[in-house]
């Protein structure tokens, strides 16, 4: 079976179809850029593009930025304003021509590495941690998500998780790989007396990177990347749309 999947996050777009029982793309990914500002009706007309690119009739599984409820956004921190409170689904799904399913991004990806990557056979707690635009999480307790877990809102001595250790924060601030593994490690610390995990899976676009930061210091928990790097939020969200996953 085959299904769209999309990944919207705070700066780009990127889809490509993807066969469900193995995980993998069927056709070259597109990535479109997307300003953190983007209007619903802009986003909307992003998504018709994708499915234009394509020629796409199918299911369409969309990761999105937010906590979400019943295809309700309840939350819009790296995205415009104007989402809060929308029905991200009904609202996009009017760009495609397929039935449409969305997810939390975080959790699409933390659903890809469960079913084909570094989760595969995992019991116990497993948080896995998309490093980009934001910080973002995924929960799971012997494989079944919680979702909408938004742990990068933890604050950290006053300020955001996700301000302080944030791809994005590394480089505004043009924090070298180690002062910002630190930052990271904060957070992880934190996360480590909340929930008590047996595993850590680093995601999202700083997983190409994570021989620069890994092992993060001072975490004890079993910590690895993500193995399908930047593509676990698209291939998440059309599992999403394939089983009905924890899915608006």
């Amino acid at each position: 079976m085959q299904v769209l999947g999309v990944d919207i996050g705070g700066s780009s777009i990127k889809a490509a179809p993807v066969d469900v029982r193995t995980g993998r793309l069927t056709a070259e990914r597109l990535r479109l850029e997307t300003p953190q500002q983007l209007t619903p009706e802009q986003m909307a007309a992003r998504l018709a593009e994708v499915a234009r690119h394509f020629s796409w009739t199918g299911p369409v599984g969309i990761g999105f930025p937010a906590a979400l409820r019943n295809g309700l956004a309840l939350t819009a921190a790296n995205i415009a304003p104007d989402w809060l409170g929308l029905n991200v689904r009904a609202l996009l799904a009017r760009s495609c021509p397929g039935r449409v399913t969305v997810i939390n991004d975080a959790d699409a990806a933390g659903l890809a590495e469960m079913k084909f990557g570094a989760g595969v056979g995992e019991a116990g707690t497993v948080i896995m941690v998309t490093v980009g635009t934001g910080l973002g999480t995924a929960l799971f307790v012997e494989g079944r998500l919680l979702p909408n877990t938004e742990l990068g809102h933890l604050y950290l001595d006053g300020v955001e998780a996700e301000h302080f250790a944030s791809d994005a924060a590394r480089r505004r601030e043009g924090l070298d790989w180690p002062e910002w593994s630190q930052r990271l490690a904060t957070f992880i610390d934190q996360l480590e007396k909340l929930f008590w995990p047996d595993l850590l899976i680093i995601g999202g676009g700083t997983s190409y990177h994570v021989e620069k930061f890994l092992p993060l210091p001072g975490v004890s928990t079993r910590t690895v990347p993500a193995r399908m790097l930047n593509d676990a939020g698209l291939v998440g969200a059309a599992l999403a749309a394939g089983q009905g996953s924890a899915a608006a």
